[in-house]
């Protein structure tokens, strides 16, 4: 009786699941996986396709390196996009940015575009609460499909540095990248009198109208996140402070808030070992409000912090049911409603006392 009750509750439970967003994992961080965890999406690039990336500030940094990522730009027969920066630095007029992505190597892998190298364009938002429109690099129009790849890290300004800002901030030209730091005071100066929320819900609104510029019109955009060299510090840091917790893996998923939630649960929900210390990196993020961006992105209706967890290591990509995922494929981020961490990326609920509990960024209760 009590087997059969369990099996009644896993199976409820997948049918409630079914409305979370899909974020497919994998713990192998190669550039064989990066492939595989994009094909798990299921969705096929058409046209012109980009890669979104950061080029990294300094050789010291921990941007995506180009061995890489040279695997998925190939299999997609994409271009390597970035934007210039908008604080003082290497990369932020073209040349410089052009001469810093040659000395990476990143040229010798795929063509590379700055995209706003030629100047911006504005795009609608749909929230315009602190900014009336975002400024992006004009060559945004060339393309028909973007893959949003983020290096997972801690960021000085946004607390953390994922798909979302990796698509506001990063997608944004220099005009652009002021305006969203300043939450719409200036388009000349990264500083501005607002508040950190402003800032951070001025992402918010900018990745979303990045995003739905690729839901229309035959365009389309997916996102990934990788979780390795996990610092404090953006790629943005020419000198970031070494890495305190180990390498988690990678993820992706059609819907950008889902992705970084999940994460973000891996980083807050992580057991500390000898060596490996998460707090720094969570401390970073508290108190910078960093988990705000994903709030305020939910609630301007950019997507869902609740998703499921489909460990791909678990099965072959080409078995993966996109509406039914199979039960043994599910992993769980748990905590209790107040906060603490219960289970790390568990491959079940059943060591749950009854209770109610946010599961993947879901409340759920569990009965026995």
């Amino acid at each position: 009786m009590k087997k059969a009750f369990l099996l009644i509750f896993t199976l409820s439970f997948v049918v409630a699941a079914s409305a979370q967003s899909n974020v497919y994992f994998t713990s192998e961080i190669t550039a064989e996986s990066l492939v595989r965890v994009f094909q798990a999406l299921g969705v096929e690039p058409n046209g012109r396709v980009a890669v979104k990336i950061s080029t990294g500030e300094s050789a010291k940094s921990n941007y995506l390196r180009p061995e890489f990522i040279q695997n998925l730009v190939n299999a997609t027969d994409a271009t390597i996009v970035e934007c210039n920066t908008a604080y003082g630095g290497v990369r932020d007029a073209t040349a410089g940015h052009l001469q810093i992505i040659k000395e990476r190597g990143f040229d010798q892998i795929a063509k590379v575009d700055i995209m706003d190298s030629e100047g911006d364009m504005e795009i609608p938002v749909s929230d315009t609460t602190w900014i009336k429109h975002d400024i992006v690099g004009s060559h945004l129009a060339n393309y028909d499909f973007m893959i949003n790849l983020a290096h997972f890290k801690g960021h000085a300004r946004g607390g953390y540095g994922g798909v979302l800002k990796n698509q506001s901030i990063g997608v944004a030209a220099k005009r652009g990248k002021c305006y969203i730091h300043t939450a719409g005071e200036s388009t000349t100066s990264i500083s501005g009198s607002n508040t950190q929320d402003s800032f951070l819900e001025s992402m918010a609104a900018a990745a979303q109208a990045v995003h739905n510029y690729f839901k229309q019109d035959g365009r389309d955009i997916v996102y990934i996140d990788v979780m390795n060299n996990l610092s404090v510090d953006c790629d943005c840091n020419p000198l970031p402070a070494a890495p305190e917790i180990a390498d988690i893996g990678i993820l992706a998923s059609t819907d950008p808030i889902a992705l970084d939630k999940a994460c973000l649960d891996l980083i807050f929900d992580y057991n500390p070992t000898p060596g490996n210390n998460p707090q720094p990196l969570i401390d970073r993020i508290t108190e910078l409000h960093g988990t705000h961006i994903i709030e305020y992105a939910e609630e301007i209706g950019l997507g869902t912090t609740q998703y499921n967890l489909i460990d791909i290591d678990a099965t072959g990509v080409n078995e993966i049911n996109q509406e039914n995922p199979d039960p043994e494929t599910l992993r769980y981020n748990v905590f209790t409603i107040d906060g603490k961490k219960v289970l790390h990326n568990a491959k079940s609920l059943q060591s749950l006392p009854a209770g109610v509990y946010i599961i993947n960024g879901k409340k759920q209760m569990i009965t026995r």
